[in-house]
């Protein structure tokens, strides 16, 4: 219709000139541009005004409308996105206005509203359920957002405005959040590399580009790698000791792989950590076992150890241009660890009772071994099976007894009631609400009085689309600027154990604790109260406190009484059980504790390096692992190529912080149990002074004020039987 109206226009012009020859072509020429360009600009309006990302989302809550939105819709967005970043950011540098904290540093929270939304959509959906093409578009959007960083970072009139502000800012009568907020926009712009000269603001960028696209690169290729299939099974025989439900779901494996009538198993780990607890077949164990240490490491095109050496140099080189000796000096200085050698310490301590311990442990599985008559010493792909033997025989116990208790939908109602009964909120199920696979769930978050909190979505089951491990993330974040109050969409993802044919998802106890640690990180944005987006920022060293504290109703007896229930029959689990889980609440601790310390002292040896030699990754975590005298008979949790936390994953300088945060939460619970598990006003504090202050304040000064004093390691200690 418009272009029609445009050439009736351009005819008129035409039929209208008095003059002739050459002036009626030039003229009709640069009117029929103008034509052409008209055309082109509503084309492109027209285009966008079929993206969702360009029009109000007239949803419940303004949830994302996943079912409008496209593959072809991401990168128009994306493009958007950074074109409305860059001019709010040249609005503010250009103002002729002396700085302000509203003029500068709201305006800069305020900078990306389009692209976060467009940002947090896409990262999401490509964490979770990604294919080939959100992959292309990733790997065309990754240089686009570092370059946008960049520019914002690097720009030096942006820079002088926070500078100014940062230098007057015991003048300007700010609360204590917008102080918060202020000093980490001043920090960022100095570790964004603000103070640099022309020719390293260069080197800098390059950096900042090659690293975004290697740690894509390395995401990339560990799922591929995790997504294979580790062993195929086609003698019904070598199923020996695996129980019923293990092995239809490896049947139905076997069938969407296209191999049906034998039976498959994956190396995620719903798929493999069963197989390894119950086989009778050491051969295959061992095999599906070095499948999955050696994801990223197989020689092929998914190989990470050229990427992650490049990464690890990349990172010095980075870092040294902005003054720092090495990658962890520049994490750590933000972190509540402060430095390298204070992470040191602190793992070394637990190191060496940790180790104890689980020499005793292998000790008791060798014992297993030998009473059983069978002539070999006790290898790491043994640990699960014979674990679970150590268990039945001191505790008798096991994982198979515990499974039907633990039906997915009632360990999940047990987390909400869990949060309601400490916090009183509602958690109510939504089925108008869009969801990007039929997987997901919605949930409604709202307080007692029926005020609007939140929305909760959870995606617990595997799929190739999927990366390994579970996640906490968030669609919006909480935020308050300008008395606009904006509710969080906040998501919890895992890989479980899915449901069969004829069987719900029945959890594992590892997954159990998984659910409730990730609804911890969940609760942690749902009740965020703060003003800036940028408040919610947590030291990643503090961040994990309000997920692991979680953990601890998972198998509290007054916990598994709200939940715990058979899966056929709804009937509670037995008392005589939960007394069994208590008994066993010390078991492989030492295992455990090594494993993760292991991966712990890993993170840190590549990111202590001085130099930008790219080292030989398997060679270099070999000298790693026997410096700190790991044993044979335990790995550590991670190898280099698929430790995706550190080299991929925001973690890197930062994977101790999982142990750092649970000196934490000991600590803290032990507040809980002075009183009692549900007390209202210990609860109400814990809200009130961590849940809802996200980073707005100094953490530790958040802690103290919760508990009234720093945390001791007594309680971990005590905990974790390494005392």
């Amino acid at each position: 219709m418009y272009e029609y109206a445009y050439f009736k226009l351009i005819i008129f012009f035409i039929l209208q000139q008095q003059i002739k020859g050459i002036q009626i072509i030039m003229k009709s020429l640069f009117i029929f541009s103008l034509f052409i360009s008209l055309t082109a600009f509503n084309f492109q309006t027209d285009k966008n005004s079929t993206n969702p990302f360009f029009t109000e989302w007239k949803t419940p809550f303004e949830t994302p409308p996943f079912d409008e939105i496209k593959l072809e819709h991401y990168l128009p967005a994306f493009e958007e996105g950074i074109k409305q970043t860059n001019a709010s950011i040249d609005a503010i540098v250009f103002n002729s206005a002396k700085p302000t904290f509203e003029n500068t540093i709201e305006a800069l929270d305020k900078s990306d509203k389009f692209l976060d939304r467009v940002t947090s959509v896409f990262s999401n959906l490509n964490s979770a359920n990604t294919n080939d093409e959100m992959q292309k578009i990733a790997r065309t959007t990754t240089p686009m957002l570092s370059k946008l960083r960049d520019d914002i970072n690097l720009n030096p009139k942006l820079f002088e405005r926070v500078k100014q502000l940062y230098n007057e800012r015991e003048k300007l009568n700010l609360t204590t959040e917008q102080q918060t907020v202020l000093k980490n926009y001043y920090l960022d712009f100095i570790r964004g590399g603000a103070n640099l000269h022309d020719v390293d603001k260069d080197k800098f960028r390059k950096i900042n580009e090659e690293l975004s696209l290697l740690s894509l690169k390395f995401g990339e290729n560990l799922l591929k790698e995790t997504n294979a299939i580790g062993l195929v099974i086609e003698n019904k025989d070598d199923l020996a000791g695996l129980p019923d439900d293990v092995i239809k779901s490896a049947a139905e494996m076997a069938k969407s792989k296209g191999q049906a009538g034998k039976w498959v198993f994956t190396l995620q780990k719903p798929s493999f950590i069963p197989f390894l607890q119950h086989s009778e077949r050491r051969g295959l164990r061992e095999k599906l076992f070095k499948g999955y240490l050696n994801r990223g490491n197989n020689n092929n095109e998914f190989d990470n150890k050229n990427i992650l050496a490049k990464i690890a140099a990349l990172r010095v080189e980075r870092v040294n241009l902005l003054g720092y000796k090495t990658h962890a000096d520049y994490v750590l200085e933000k972190n509540m660890a402060g430095k390298p050698e204070e992470v040191y310490k602190f793992l070394h301590n637990l190191w060496k009772p940790a180790l104890k311990r689980a020499s005793v442990e292998v000790e008791d599985l060798q014992k297993i071994i030998d009473k059983e008559g069978v002539n070999f010493k006790v290898e790491s792909w043994d640990w699960w099976y014979y674990a679970e033997k150590v268990k039945k025989e001191k505790y008798a116990l096991n994982e198979e007894m515990l499974r039907p208790y633990f039906k997915m939908e009632n360990v999940r109602t047990g987390v909400f009631d869990i949060s309601s009964k400490l916090y009183g909120i509602q958690i109510i199920e939504r089925n108008d609400i869009q969801v990007y696979h039929p997987d997901v769930k919605v949930f409604e978050v709202k307080e007692a009085d029926g005020k609007h909190i939140g929305i909760f979505y959870s995606d617990y089951y595997p799929r190739e689309g999927k990366r390994s491990g579970a996640w906490s993330s968030t669609f919006r974040g909480q935020s308050n600027m300008s008395g606009n109050y904006v509710t969080p969409l906040v998501t919890n993802v895992g890989n479980f154990s899915k449901p069969t044919a004829d069987k719900p998802s029945l959890m594992s106890v590892d997954e159990v604790n998984t659910l409730f640690h990730e609804f911890g990180h969940a609760l942690h944005s749902l009740l965020a109260n703060t003003v800036y987006p940028s408040a919610r920022r947590v030291p990643r060293d503090f961040v994990e406190l309000p997920s692991q504290i979680m953990e601890n109703w998972a198998f509290d007896p007054e916990g598994l009484k709200l939940y715990a229930k058979h899966f056929e029959t709804n009937e509670p689990m037995p008392q005589e059980l939960i007394d069994k889980i208590i008994n066993a609440r010390l078991f492989n601790q030492g295992f455990e504790t090594v494993e993760y310390l292991a991966a712990s002292f890993l993170d840190m040896d590549w990111h202590t390096l001085t130099d930008t030699t790219e080292r030989n990754a398997l060679k270099f975590e070999k000298e790693s692992l026997e410096k700190m005298g790991l044993i044979p008979q335990i790995e550590a949790r991670y190898q280099s190529t698929n430790f995706q936390h550190i080299f991929s994953g925001g973690y890197s300088s930062g994977y101790y912080s999982y142990i750092w945060a649970a000196v934490l939460d000991a600590d803290a619970f032990e507040a809980f149990k002075e009183k009692s598990l549900f007390d209202q006003e210990t609860a109400a504090s814990f809200r009130k002074n961590i849940l809802e202050k996200g980073g707005s304040e100094d953490v530790m000064l958040l802690y103290k004020r919760f508990r009234g004093a720093e945390p001791k390691n007594d309680a971990l200690l005590k905990r974790r039987g390494l005392n």
